[in-house]
């Protein structure tokens, strides 16, 4: 059965090492060593690899530019990273063995490793980094004029709408968070409940769909904050003046 809860592994001390936590230690690591791979063997010719990972980036880096053309170098790192890190944590979710082997504990499966996405946790920490990467981006790219007018005014109604703003920032880390941990969760359960019933090919058509999902879910998740990213470092009056012309 699967819980909201992430099962402790063992502890340092007072720190619980739990299995959303190693299985993010191992997407990191899956990442860095593929960095280093790709580094590593950087060719002047490229090849296939090379290519289709040049062609990807570029593609990605077009997308930036669509959305951002002044800040694009500045927001596409954040992009990047957050869209890899959340695929490859969404994927390992679907290796076998992942959420299904472990150790019993008081007649439960407690998984040595489960998705850290499907913990309510690790969303939560994605979206807050997101939010203040974005504010800090702001702030360095607008000035703290700017930033603060955004949302402060000696205008009653422009005090109102920064106060909208203000709410608005709060919901964002909110959606963020659960958007991706409710998709990612109910994918979880549904695999477990079908694999439970059906132990052959019928859990197949559902691990093809929970690997669009998890595409979709890490597109999302990253586009997002690309798009809070770009409007936050665009000046306030900047943006008045595109409404105003359309």
């Amino acid at each position: 059965m699967v819980t909201f809860a992430s099962e402790p592994i063992f502890h340092l001390g007072f720190f619980k090492i739990t299995n959303t936590l190693l299985n993010t230690l191992t997407v990191d690591a899956i990442i860095l060593t593929l960095s280093f791979f790709i580094i590593k063997n950087l060719k002047f010719a490229p090849g296939v690899f090379q290519s289709g990972a040049e062609l990807l980036v570029n593609w990605f880096y077009g997308l930036t530019e669509s959305v951002a053309p002044i800040n694009a170098a500045k927001i596409f790192p954040y992009f990047m990273s957050f869209f890899l890190f959340i695929l490859v944590a969404n994927w390992t979710g679907l290796i076998p063995g992942v959420g299904s082997i472990g150790f019993f504990e008081h007649k439960k499966l407690i998984p040595i490793l489960r998705s850290a996405t499907s913990d309510i946790n690790t969303t939560l920490a994605l979206a807050l980094i997101s939010a203040f990467a974005t504010h800090a981006m702001s702030i360095g790219t607008i000035g703290i004029k700017d930033y603060l007018g955004r949302y402060f005014s000696l205008n009653p109604i422009n005090l109102f709408i920064g106060i909208l703003e203000i709410i608005s920032e709060i919901t964002k880390i909110i959606s963020l968070s659960f958007r991706l941990f409710g998709n990612i969760f109910a994918g979880e359960v549904v695999l477990m409940t079908v694999s439970g019933l059906f132990a052959f090919l019928f859990p197949v058509p559902f691990l093809l769909l929970e690997l669009i999902v998890g595409i979709v879910q890490a597109l999302v998740f990253s586009m997002l904050t690309m798009v809070f990213m770009a409007i936050l470092t665009t000046p306030h009056h900047v943006q008045a003046k595109e409404v105003s012309h359309k």
